[in-house]
């Protein structure tokens, strides 16, 4: 590498590291906690295990450890506790040795329907005892201890972060998703303000990788669901995150719907029709609406009950907006294109109202009808 490139490459290298320092640290401590617990409680000259099993649960994503945890710790702990019996009666370091440990500990695995990644885990485990670790002189499971204590402090340790607000990450995630959606629909309103393609399909690919904040919401809400169920005080704030669920679903149809209105934008300002002066500030008005929108689960999940109620008013007013503004510009005709983008703004209005839970779907589906028409009564 030339020095040109060392210097960014050590820019770009410490900024991961910024970044990403709270797992380093994570690990780091539930590592040497889990070896210190080993060591001091139990006895163990050598825990190794203790220390490999958290550092094998904390790679685990948030939100999935508990359940991983167990699987994988069980896993792990079998193979240890097969490996330590086999070595006793067959002894170290044999062929024997090592194919009865790799048979019986893989078959212990898919018996129990592990996952493929828990049965290597575990079968490697329990190879890394037969030929690497020397064997133990007691049938006193001591490396089987070891992989519970590790699993056990990982699992701990990975909610210490979110035990004071367990609902913190779920909250900010749903600002940045929202915040990206408007963002995309901004970047419509001014392609379509001035007819340039360009710009369209530029917000077309944008809008394709918005399917990956609601990826982020679904994890977002496992990991907020896992804190909760460690946390005996907070448990309460669970029936939330059943609601948050049905508001994912929709937050997830008006990303497709936003995808292909950007598919139309695009066609339309390539087209020879021309594209009305008034369709951009209408997709901005939505655009407004889905910043709302995500302000008010933000505000519903924080337990801010009220400000959460004044942003779902802003949601149905600039929504209904948007579906009014939209239907005034339908002409009958064949520029389809148009069409399509109209059809979506009212049903990406139906979703974020839908979503706030503003009415029942009936009375939505009605409102929204009503406001393509005319105006509300």
């Amino acid at each position: 590498m030339t020095g040109g490139r060392v210097g960014p490459a050590v820019h770009e290298a410490a900024g991961r590291l910024r970044r990403g320092w709270l797992p380093v640290v994570e690990a780091t401590l539930a590592a040497t906690v889990a070896w210190m617990l080993a060591t001091r409680l139990v006895g163990h000259p050598q825990p190794f295990f203790a220390p490999a099993a958290a550092l094998i649960v904390l790679g685990q994503a948030r939100g999935q450890r508990i359940r991983r945890a167990v699987e994988v710790v069980l896993g792990v702990a079998a193979g240890v506790l097969v490996a330590d019996l086999v070595v006793q009666a067959l002894g170290p370091r044999t062929t024997w040795t090592v194919l009865t440990v790799i048979l019986l500990t893989v078959s212990l695995a898919v018996a129990v329907g592990a996952s493929s990644v828990t049965v290597v885990q575990a079968a490697v485990s329990a190879l890394y005892l037969v030929v690497v670790s020397p064997p133990t002189e007691s049938l006193i499971p001591f490396r089987f201890v070891d992989a519970l204590i590790g699993g056990a402090v990982a699992v701990l340790a990975s909610q210490l972060v979110d035990a004071r607000r367990p609902l913190a990450p779920l909250v900010a995630e749903f600002r940045h998703t929202f915040a990206e959606l408007a963002e995309v629909l901004d970047e419509i309103g001014a392609a379509l303000d001035r007819a340039d393609d360009t710009a369209a399909v530029a917000a077309l690919d944008r809008a394709r990788h918005a399917d990956a904040g609601v990826e982020r919401l679904r994890d977002a809400v496992q990991a907020a669901g896992e804190a909760l169920r460690l946390n005996l005080r907070r448990r309460r704030h669970l029936g939330r995150l059943r609601s948050v669920e049905g508001s994912i679903r929709q937050t997830d149809y008006a990303v497709r719907n936003v995808r292909v209105l950007a598919r139309a934008a695009v066609t339309l300002t390539r087209g020879a029709a021309p594209v009305p002066a008034d369709l951009g500030a209408t997709v901005r008005t939505l655009a407004g609406a889905v910043r709302s929108a995500g302000d008010a689960l933000a505000a519903d999940l924080g337990g801010q009950e009220e400000v959460a109620d004044g942003h779902a008013a802003r949601v149905d007013a600039a929504a209904l907006e948007a579906v009014r503004a939209a239907g005034r510009l339908f002409t009958a005709g064949p520029n389809l294109p148009l069409a399509m983008i109209i059809g979506q703004i009212r049903a990406t209005a139906i979703d974020l109202l839908r979503g706030v839970g503003v009415d029942d779907d009936a009375t939505v589906l009605s409102r929204v009808d009503a406001a393509v028409t005319g105006p509300e009564r």
